[in-house]
């Protein structure tokens, strides 16, 4: 065995191979991206989010991903004082007793908008009771 051998042997045996972290990934919508690359100019979009993410870390800004209690329990009152979901359910009601005729496909259109109203009150107030994260 030559020398060079051997020292190749103890600088591997030395040092364990240093695992890469695993790549961060994100995904955007076409709009966002879109805006990206306008915002980016002739400057990789990658080189782009790192410079704009170093400038941040640097001068200590956070990004808070919480939002304001405040807006949500407004945003639920107005839910509550529009009476949307009343309405809907008289609207459900009516066509479920034959008084208002329509077609099955607007039967269905009205019991999804039903749905999305109990949704958007559901998502609101688990944003207050968890403290704010929707």
């Amino acid at each position: 065995m030559s020398i060079s051998a051997r020292n190749f042997n103890a600088v591997a045996a030395a040092q364990p191979p240093k695992k890469r972290e695993a790549p961060f990934s994100l995904r955007l919508s076409f709009e966002e991206k879109a805006a990206l690359r306008d915002l980016a100019g002739d400057m990789p979009l990658g080189g782009y989010i790192k410079a704009v993410l170093k400038e941040a870390i640097d001068q200590g800004k956070t990004v808070s991903s919480k939002p304001d209690s405040q807006a949500v329990g407004r945003a639920l009152g107005h839910l509550g004082k529009s009476r949307l979901s009343q309405n809907l359910n008289q609207l459900a009601k009516s066509v479920n007793m034959g008084a208002l005729p329509v077609t099955p496909e607007t039967e269905s259109e009205i019991k999804e908008a039903c749905r999305a109203v109990q949704d958007m009150r559901d998502a609101l107030m688990a944003a207050l009771s968890d403290g704010g994260s929707l």
